[in-house]
């Protein structure tokens, strides 16, 4: 089981061997954590993107999966995009929620990555509640089976930085 800490911060400023894009399945680019990593990483993420996007992912990144690209101009070695689920009131969307954080852990094991920094995932735009988002993130990072040394999860204001030292208290 990776330690796991918290930064209240830039995402894209973290020396680490890799990143967790909150990315949207087109690969793109976006906005919030999908566009700043996109500005400060530069176009060698979009390329790779595009690359992806015309060959292994000509339909998109599903939902819950993740893939690595180069970090550009970033201090990480590497990228992991991954697509978190909208929250649902209706649908119990949590596995999927889960599974962007084990499985881009999985890519993380690939790439050799023994450090590795992620946002919240679908706390954003995607409406997930934060303290729910939260504890998904922490129970799965927690039950994955990894080499991964060290999680990093970083907020992006203090009181989600908070609710993150809580759940891993």
């Amino acid at each position: 089981m990776p330690a796991i800490t918290v930064v209240e911060g830039d995402i894209t400023t973290l020396a680490v061997d890799a990143i967790v894009n909150a990315a949207n399945s087109r690969l793109l680019g976006g906005g919030g954590v999908d566009g700043a990593i996109h500005r400060a990483g530069g176009p060698e993420i979009l390329k790779a993107c595009e690359v992806l996007r015309n060959t292994s992912l000509p339909d998109g990144l599903p939902v819950g999966a993740a893939v690595a690209t180069t970090a550009g101009k970033l201090h990480a070695k590497a990228v992991i995009h991954t697509v978190g689920p909208r929250y649902s009131r209706s649908e119990d969307r949590s596995g999927l929620l889960r599974s962007a954080y084990t499985r881009s852990l999985a890519v993380a094991d690939s790439i050799g990555a023994r450090t590795v920094a992620f946002p919240l995932i679908s706390a954003g735009v995607y409406g997930w509640p934060k303290e729910d988002a939260v504890r998904q993130a922490v129970s799965a990072i927690r039950a994955a089976k990894t080499d991964v040394e060290t999680v990093t999860l970083v907020a992006f204001n203090k009181e989600t930085a908070d609710l993150m030292r809580r759940a891993i208290a």
